[in-house]
């Protein structure tokens, strides 16, 4: 398995698109996948385990490659993974995934669905519309002794210990079982079934990946002499090299009822100065030369940059209805100073029994991480209450605080939460 760059660039809408985006990161034959995507309307997939009833911003990326790929005039299908997502994906994990029960993997199949639903343009199953498919209808029914008879001899057992997800855990001297180990061979034969049922040529992942999708082209060549292709994006990073997609208070999730439109519209403003123009080429749909103006403005001028990167992914993960209220819950709050309706809410229910500290209510409104890490911000004198700012780190949070029913927090310019006390 060679990569394979073409020093013209890609001919295709999609590659082209991806390369001049910043998506392309391997892939297996550039050129020969650049021919057959240039021969007409093509099919791809990648796949997301069931593992949360919604999916994060680390998936934005693979997300985009796909509705990428409908835009362009293509089929993208979106692997749900019903039967693989009780196996777990070992690919660089420390430890075994948690056993997640059917009702479970239900629950978290509807919640992922929407998602797509936002980001793809379902139909009829025409030439481009896109497609959501379980592996649980083919996997589930396998019978195990015919599957290693007639799969087991296409996977070499030294070939899958060179895999760098499995190495590193062999490596480290961590368990690895049996049933992880087969998680490689079940997404090849995801690859293998999509070929065969949709003429589906190509998967699409994260960098992670890249073990078990250069599997799946290599099992199908063996098993059905077919050429498959496999192409990676980058993992999302920062600019410092830093793993993205948690905010203070956690994971950032792309569904409304596990994190607000505006909490995701405030996490996207709060991107450091150096990342927006990659982000803006990831995560929008602007025109190249409208992020190349945006991406060089300086100072003062690069927030309005990360007002457009905040207004266009949320417009796209939640509607331009919900992205407009987010920029306004922030205007209202940061620049004109009000108390505006939809600023996330944390409920302490003790608090008036006697003074709360204040180091405690921003762990627990999750503006600080821990208690040392709030001590630090109200010393540097970054934390205010009801617009004061505070310098105590003993202070205490009390019914004299409470004003309309909440008490305002702040931690800069950029995080705001409502405390309600009951």
């Amino acid at each position: 398995m060679v990569l394979s760059s073409q020093p013209t660039g890609p001919r295709s809408d999609f590659l082209r698109t991806l390369s001049e985006r910043g998506f392309l990161h391997q892939c297996t034959d550039l050129a020969a996948l650049d021919s057959w995507l240039c021969s007409g309307t093509g099919a791809a997939y990648n796949g997301f385990d069931l593992t949360a009833d919604s999916l994060h911003v680390g998936h934005l990326i693979p997300i985009m490659m796909l509705r990428w790929f409908q835009k362009t005039g293509n089929k993208p299908i979106a692997l749900l993974g019903g039967a693989t997502s009780r196996l777990g994906d070992p690919s660089f994990r420390d430890t075994s995934r948690p056993f997640l029960s059917q009702e479970q993997i239900l629950k978290n199949l509807i919640g992922i669905r929407q998602v797509f639903e936002r980001f793809l343009v379902f139909g009829e199953d025409g030439p481009t519309d896109a497609v959501m498919v379980n592996n649980a209808d083919w996997l589930g029914g396998l019978n195990y002794l015919d599957f290693l008879r007639d799969i087991g001899p296409h996977f070499s057992v030294n070939r899958m210990l060179t895999s760098e997800s499995v190495r590193q855990r062999l490596e480290r001297e961590q368990s690895l079982s049996l049933l992880e180990f087969n998680y490689m061979v079940m997404q090849a034969y995801d690859f293998h079934v999509l070929a065969e049922s949709r003429c589906c040529l190509l998967q699409l992942g994260g960098s992670d990946q890249w073990g078990n999708i250069v599997s799946g082209v290599e099992f199908g060549r063996r098993i059905g002499g077919r050429a498959l292709f496999g192409l990676t994006a980058p993992l999302l990073t920062t600019s410092s090299g830093a793993k993205m997609g948690k905010s203070v208070s956690g994971a950032v999730w792309l569904n409304a009822d596990r994190l607000s439109p505006y909490e995701f519209w405030q996490f996207w403003r709060n991107t450091g100065d150096a990342d927006v123009g990659r982000f803006l080429r990831l995560f929008t749909e602007l025109p190249l030369g409208e992020i190349a103006r945006l991406e060089v403005l300086r100072d003062s001028e690069i927030n309005e940059a990360k007002k457009i990167l905040a207004d266009q992914i949320t417009r796209l993960c939640h509607g331009a209805d919900a992205a407009a209220q987010a920029s306004e819950t922030s205007r209202r709050a940061f620049e004109v100073g009000e108390v505006p309706a939809g600023l996330p809410t944390v409920i302490l229910p003790d608090m008036l029994r006697g003074a709360f500290p204040l180091v405690d209510a921003m762990v627990v409104a999750g503006l600080a991480k821990s208690k040392s890490e709030a001590r630090r911000l109200i010393v540097g004198g970054g934390v205010r209450v009801n617009g004061d700012s505070v310098s105590d780190e003993t202070m205490r949070l009390g019914a004299s605080d409470v004003q309309d029913g909440v008490i305002r927090l702040s931690v800069g310019k950029k995080r705001q939460v409502l405390l309600q006390p009951i």
